[in-house]
Order: C-alpha cells, then sequence, then structure tokens
C-alpha cells in the first residue's frame, strides 16, 4: 500500500495596511503622523532656549536689533525715514517676512544633519525635520508679528478684510517656498555639505533682491518692464509686498500707491511656491535612499 503525505498550505496572512519597510508617502505620512511632527516641534522649541537666561525674549531681541540697525543705517543716514512714509513700520514688516523664510529655510536645510542619529536609527518619515523645522520658523515668527500688529494699531492700522487676506496669503507664501528649498537643499545638503554655504549666499540675495528695506518705486525706475516684471514674480517679493499691503499701507492713509497687479503677482508666487514643493519632495523621494548611509 501507497501512503500519500497530504502537506497543509499555511493560509497568507493579510498584510493590508501593511507597507515595505523604508517606503511612505512622503508629506502625506507627516500628516498621518501628526502627534510625531508635535513632538519633533517641541522638542526643537524646548531646546532652542535651554540654558538661556533671557529663553523666549530672544525672539524679541534679535528682531528688534536687527530692526534699529537697519533703521539707523537706512532710515537715519540715509534719509529714507523722510522719504517713505512711516518707514518704521515698513522696514519692519518687511523683515519678519524675510526673518521667518532665512529661519525656516537655513535651518530646514541643516535639519537632516542635525538629527542624523535618529535617522540612522529608526525609520521614520524623514519630511518630518525639515517640516517641524518650519513650523518652528513659524512659531517663532508669531511674537514678532504680534509686536509689529499692537505698533500698527498705535499708528492707526485699519485694514479691510482683503487686506487681512492679504498677510494670510503672503504668509502662506513664504511657509511653501521655504519648506519646498528645505527639501531640495537638506536632501541634497546630506551627501554635499557645501548646500548650506549655497543657502547662505540664497539669503543674503533674497534679503536685497527684495522691497524689505527699500520701495518698490525705486527699483521701478531702473529697470526696464520685462526686467521688473522677473523682479515682481520672485516670490519673497510678493509676500513682502502683501505684508506690506496688509501691515503698512493703511496706517499711511493712501498717502503711497501699492505696486501694479499685486494680488496676480501673489497668485503667481502661490503657484512658484507649491510648484517648488512638489520638486523638492520629488528630489527628497530620490536621495531619501541614502540619508542613512551618507549621514
Amino acid at each position: 500500500m501507497i501512503r500519500t503525505r497530504v502537506t497543509q498550505i499555511a493560509p497568507v496572512p493579510d498584510l493590508d495596511g501593511f507597507v515595505r519597510p523604508g517606503q511612505g508617502a512622503g508629506l502625506i505620512d507627516v500628516f498621518r503622523r501628526r502627534y510625531l511632527l508635535s513632538l519633533l516641534v517641541r522638542k526643537e522649541v524646548q531646546v532652542r532656549y535651554r540654558g538661556s537666561v533671557l529663553g523666549w525674549m530672544w525672539s524679541y531681541v534679535k528682531p528688534i536689533t536687527q530692526f534699529l540697525v537697519f533703521f539707523i543705517a537706512l532710515g537715519v543716514f540715509l534719509q529714507l525715514n523722510g522719504s517713505i512714509p512711516n518707514y518704521p513700520v515698513y522696514l519692519f514688516s518687511g523683515l519678519v517676512v524675510i526673518n521667518l523664510f532665512s529661519e525656516a529655510f537655513s535651518n530646514g536645510t541643516k535639519s537632516l544633519v542635525d538629527n542624523a542619529p535618529l535617522i540612522k536609527k529608526i525609520y521614520l518619515p524623514r519630511e518630518l525635520f525639515p517640516v517641524s523645522s518650519t513650523l518652528v520658523a513659524f512659531i517663532n515668527f508669531l511674537p514678532q508679528a504680534l509686536v509689529l500688529a499692537v505698533v500698527c494699531v498705535f499708528t492707526g492700522w485699519t485694514p479691510n478684510v482683503l487686506q487681512v487676506l492679504g498677510i494670510v496669503l503672503g504668509v502662506l507664501i513664504i511657509v511653501l517656498l521655504a519648506m519646498g528649498l528645505s527639501l531640495f537643499f537638506g536632501s541634497i545638503n546630506v551627501s554635499f555639505r557645501d548646500a548650506q554655504n549655497f543657502v547662505e549666499l540664497i539669503l543674503l540675495v533674497a534679503t536685497w533682491a527684495s522691497p524689505v528695506l527699500y520701495q518698490w518705486s525705486m527699483v521701478d525706475k531702473i529697470l526696464p518692464d520685462w526686467a521688473m516684471v522677473i523682479y515682481q514674480l520672485n516670490p519673497v517679493t510678493a509676500a513682502v509686498e502683501l505684508l506690506h499691503a496688509g501691515f503698512w499701507y493703511p496706517t499711511t492713509s493712501g498717502q503711497v500707491v501699492m505696486p501694479p497687479n499685486l494680488w496676480f503677482f501673489g497668485l503667481c508666487a502661490l503657484v512658484t511656491s507649491s510648484v517648488l514643493l512638489v520638486i523638492g519632495q520629488l528630489v527628497f523621494r530620490r536621495l531619501e535612499r541614502r540619508f542613512a548611509q551618507d549621514l
């Protein structure tokens, strides 16, 4: 008699909900892991001023010192205080924008290198680090915006709904732009640390290539029409002018003329920032497979 052995086949386990290790959905995973993102933001906020006597006061001291230096150099020595109405509000409303962009872009670029021990130990969405740096920069921006709003109230600030929406649009442009550039340069910075130096050059140019310290009309008198369009298509320029329109313009009693087609260039800046965010995410996903090895 021939005996046959019946082999039972084990049932295939249900793998729904599981993903291959090391693969994720990019920024969507950041949204899914909001609790982890909040922990990173809280950690960065607490560590930043740990052991400092002034603590959170540095969020006020640094921008105020920067404002005083530029106001004395440009407003007093170069007499822009007399040619631009309410120049202190004009200057500070531009500085808070460029400070938000600089902090988010610079810290986001270095965030992966700064968190190298964590990246090499466990897998988690690496986009968490640039995004958390951007959110921390936004949190530090809020006290500066509060100081600006209080000063504007004492100088006759009566904005309408459209101007308030312009402020929100300007901040959104800067946040998306900084996040996209942080993903792009942060992923490159893992293998080539020259990216940090390149970012510093970009921030230096961005401060002077947008109407933070001077008025747009000064540029309009020199540049030809086609070059002026390129100047206005700069997302930082559009964001700065939107905050000028929201904070500074209502305090001038209509004595000045805002740039033409400001909302059009603001929407163009929003599209540009969104496209750069997508490009930054694609480059980040392409290079992140080497992060643990290169770090």
